[in-house]
């Protein structure tokens, strides 16, 4: 990786990690090269040699707590496990230490050599001690540590250690460098042993029961889906409302392309979508297919409401807008594949479930291309969601030009080794020491505009998210640097202009991601001052690019113990200003604050549920949606329904089925974060019944696969107060959201992998109301898997509509995928060997399927096969051009 460092002129004597220097040549050793020999201060020549020769290796040991655990934190839950050092040459150099990133706090650590400490975050160093021998060659060094919680997943470890020593050059420890596997083209961090232990590497708790399938589970699991391909030419995803078949069967052929008429029409806002419809070979040609399109309104329907006939003399598509007629045409490319152009007679009536269909994608915490960007963005369009929240503001990282405040991305939008952090963040996330890597960046003025026209050609509406007052830490950074630079200039007004933090402020906190210094003062006017010029800068730019800015996700969620020792804020409360009396109230005041600032300016607010549950609704604006993100086992219900019930419009963010960047399956090789859900499949997010929240106690399982209860009753304390009222009557939701969250994933290819295939089951189940769905209790109901109100005819109504849809995903979404290079995940292998005859399948049947006995090549699968030897097996893409992980066959 080349290696670029940011340098920066500061006043005499001081000093910037990183910047270049004249290496140093090593003092002369007194002693030959033995164990006893004297160290020296480290030099440039050293520093280099530390980082190209040093193995670095973790070992998990295990997840089981012990009495070594700390018991006044994180609940003294802990994980053990070692951190080797192995040098390949000797070098007898000290007065260096390490950085690097490890997701869960440090508890203790056990070793003479060496100190473990927490800076901040994620971020912790490691130091020799006045004990330390200096590194011989071959002679491992191991530090036995323990931290906070678990570690389930090979992916919480991340990359980048960095080498450092004052007035020299910091280096990447290079056996800590990720790489990408050229097969399945994922990024891994190579330093990370394997978890192979299913006590104590695989279980959270001595009460987890969550399985962990091997091949022959997966067999079993897909065996349900049948063992031949179903017919799904007449499939479209997401499912229509209404669909019928005229008596008179038959198929319009449109391999030599389609004729538009576009009638009413405008064709720039349909343009999109006949791209697409060519893209698989669909192409305009003046004596192809006759297809009428036109707009009728119709104001009793839902915004991209349409209907659809394809008969023997053309097509036609009426939309109730323009918006109608665009959902059509992806109707109709949703019925054609890759080698079929012929499309069925049918008549479509079809109305979306939900008016909010959203995808959430953090580029704050590691940074997204444009490119990736517009890629999501035609494939939502091509599934019919019309709502992309881009998280750009984060304690990581700023990810958005603001005219007028270029310190937010000079310095908010880059993390390396900074000490002051005066170029750019310190390198949380496992980030390295360059500046210019794929997870640093930002959009300028004309990115973003470029996105949000590419959005407005789509009907996908950009909601834009700078998270505050918590997870704000890059902003404050950055308006740190900014009063730093006019400090020096002895400009007091510019300085504190628009000031993010108190800095007399002595308070001690912590906040859930473990910093201690990441939220914005709700006290001081500057701080409004930042949150307005901000807000008018981007409403700017979206006027300018002709999408309006009318809702804006303030974040305000997480935000921790901050400002007690503030005196900006003590002075606030004691002068009782804006009716706030004490600390625990200063949240809500920001959240209703900057609520009705931008309601002024014609935008409505959004937030998360945690943010919005201590405001008061008459000091919020009329129109507020609340992104509930609450856990169902943990009582998820209960907070979604109390604001439901204040009248705002609810998003379902629910954590359990729509946080993408959890893991697919319960296994330490699988990708993610697991702290509500270990195994989020595609399959379990088809079976979402968002209408109905308590209903899933009765068939899922909390995240240690334990049953729970989902009581939906009135319920109240011994005082008679209300704790949990059920819906109020007719109360409904405005939709659903998935969300990929970014702390591990640093690359684009990661970033699909996480959203595709699950993303378009997200479409079905925000476009269309399941027949075997459980209609919601307004009476309130007391859910468990012995209530059994989801019912056996239920169930297999169900499953029946995941075969198809299933058999749809593999057959022709892939394909269409593939064309798109999109890097969706390709499913775990089912297999199983009996009296030396492999049998294979997958979850979704039609894509192709490996295997390879041991010394011989990779072959293609298409039926029970005699081997005789040990066997690995993978999925593939149709197109060959990308593998699947694979798994070693157990033989039974």
């Amino acid at each position: 990786m080349n290696k670029k460092l940011l340098c920066i002129l500061f006043t005499v004597g001081a000093f910037l990690a990183g910047c270049e220097k004249a290496p140093e040549q090593s003092a002369p050793l007194t002693k030959s090269a033995e164990h006893n020999d004297v160290l020296h201060q480290a030099s440039q020549s050293d520093l280099d040699e530390l980082a190209n020769e040093l193995e670095v290796e973790f070992t998990l040991i295990s997840n089981a707590v012990s009495d070594k655990c700390e018991k006044t934190q994180t609940d003294g839950l802990c994980f053990e496990a070692n951190i080797s050092l192995t040098p390949q040459k000797t070098i007898l150099a000290n007065g260096w230490e390490i950085y690097f990133s490890q997701i869960a706090p440090l508890h203790n650590f056990d070793s003479e050599e060496f100190t473990l400490k927490h800076i901040n975050g994620d971020l912790h160093t490691l130091t020799p001690t006045e004990k330390f021998k200096g590194f011989i060659e071959g002679e491992r060094k191991t530090i036995t540590f323990r931290a906070s919680y678990w570690s389930l997943a090979e992916s919480d470890i991340m990359p980048n250690y960095i080498i450092r020593a004052d007035n020299l050059v910091a280096r990447v420890i290079k056996s800590t460098r990720a790489k990408i596997d050229p097969e399945t083209q994922m990024e891994y961090v190579p330093y990370v042993n394997e978890y192979t232990d299913y006590k104590n590497h695989f279980k959270r708790t001595k009460d987890d029961k969550t399985p962990w399938l091997d091949s022959v589970g997966f067999y079993q699991r897909n065996s349900t889906l049948g063992g031949s391909l179903l017919d799904v030419s007449n499939v479209i995803i997401p499912t229509p409302k209404s669909v019928q078949y005229p008596d008179k069967k038959g198929q319009l052929d449109l391999s030599k392309g389609i004729n538009i008429h576009f009638g009413n029409t405008d064709k720039s806002l349909v343009n999109a979508a006949i791209t697409r419809l060519s893209l698989l070979g669909i192409t305009q040609n003046s004596s192809g297919v006759d297809i009428k399109l036109s707009v009728k309104e119709d104001n009793s329907k839902m915004i991209g409401s349409y209907s659809f006939d394809i008969q023997s003399t053309g097509i036609s598509i009426v939309g109730v807008d323009n918006n109608g007629v665009f959902n059509g045409l992806q109707s109709l490319a949703s019925l054609v594949s890759l080698t079929q152009k012929s499309v069925p007679y049918i008549h479509i009536i079809d109305e979306p479930l939900y008016e909010f269909r959203g995808m959430l994608v953090d580029t704050a915490r590691n940074f997204r291309s444009k490119a990736f960007i517009l890629k999501l963005l035609d494939q939502m369009a091509a599934y019919k969601l019309n709502k992309l929240h881009l998280h750009m503001g984060e304690d990581e990282g700023w990810r958005l030009e603001i005219p007028g405040l270029p310190e937010l991305t000079t310095i908010g939008s880059k993390r390396c080794l900074d000490l002051d952090e005066q170029s750019c963040l310190m390198p949380q996330l496992g980030a390295g020491v360059d500046s210019n890597t794929e997870v640093n960046g930002f959009y300028s003025v004309a990115d973003y505009t470029e996105i949000l026209q590419a959005a407005t050609a789509r009907h996908i509406q950009v909601l834009p998210s700078l998270d505050m007052p918590g997870h704000s830490r890059a902003a404050i950074k950055a308006m740190t640097a900014r009063y730093n630079k006019y400090s020096r200039m002895e400009d007091k007004e510019k300085a504190e202009q628009y000031l993010l933090h108190d800095p007399s402020d002595l308070t001690q906190y912590s906040s859930v991601q473990f910093y201690k210094d990441n939220t914005i003062n709700a006290c001081q006017e500057s701080s409004y001052r930042f949150i307005e010029k901000v807000m008018t800068e981007v409403q700017k730019i979206h006027a300018d690019a002709g999408q309006p800015l009318t809702r804006y996700h303030i974040g305000a969620d997480e935000t921790a113990g901050a400002w007690l020792e503030s005196d900006v804020c003590k002075s606030f409360i004691a002068n009782n200003e804006h009716g706030v009396t004490k600390m625990s109230e200063l949240g809500a005041y920001f959240v209703e604050r900057v609520s009705n600032m931008i309601s002024d300016m014609g935008i409505e607010p959004a937030a998360w549920s945690d943010g919005l549950e201590h405001t008061k609704k008459e000091n919020m604006p009329a129109v507020v949606q609340a992104n509930a993100w609450d856990h169902l086992p943990w009582g998820g219900h209960t907070k979604v329904n109390e604001l439901a019930n204040r009248n705002w419009q609810i998003v379902l963010s629910i954590p359990d089925v729509t946080y993408f960047d959890f893991p697919y399956e319960a296994d330490p090789k699988e990708h993610g974060y697991y702290w509500a859900s270990r195994r989020t499949n595609t399959e379990k997010v088809f079976q979402f019944m968002p209408q109905n929240l308590p209903v899933h106690a009765e068939f899922w399982l909390d995240r240690q696969d334990q049953p729970y209860i989902s009581d939906d009753t009135v319920q109240k304390d011994e005082d008679g107060n209300i704790t949990h009222q059920p819906l109020e009557q007719g109360r409904s939701f405005l939709g659903i959201q998935g969300q990929l969250w970014g702390e591990n994933v640093r690359t684009d290819n990661v970033a699909e992998y996480k959203i595709f295939p699950r993303v378009i089951a997200l479409a079905e189940r925000a476009w269309h109301k399941a027949s075997w769905a459980v209609p919601y209790n307004y009476m309130g109901y007391k859910y468990s898997q012995d209530s059994q109100v989801f019912n056996q005819e239920m169930q297999l109504q169900r499953d029946h509509q995941w075969r198809l849809f299933a058999n749809a995903l593999g057959q022709k979404e892939f394909p269409k995928l593939d064309l798109a290079d999109v890097k969706y995940r390709l499913p775990t292998v089912g297999a199983k060997i009996e009296k030396g005859i492999l049998y294979a399948n997958n979850t979704f049947p039609g894509l192709p399927i490996e295997y390879q006995e041991q010394g011989k090549e990779w072959q293609v699968y298409t039926q029970p096969v005699k081997v005789t030897s040990q066997v690995k097996i993978r999925t593939a893409t149709v197109n060959k051009t990308r593998k699947g992980r694979y798994v070693v066959v157990k033989d039974n």
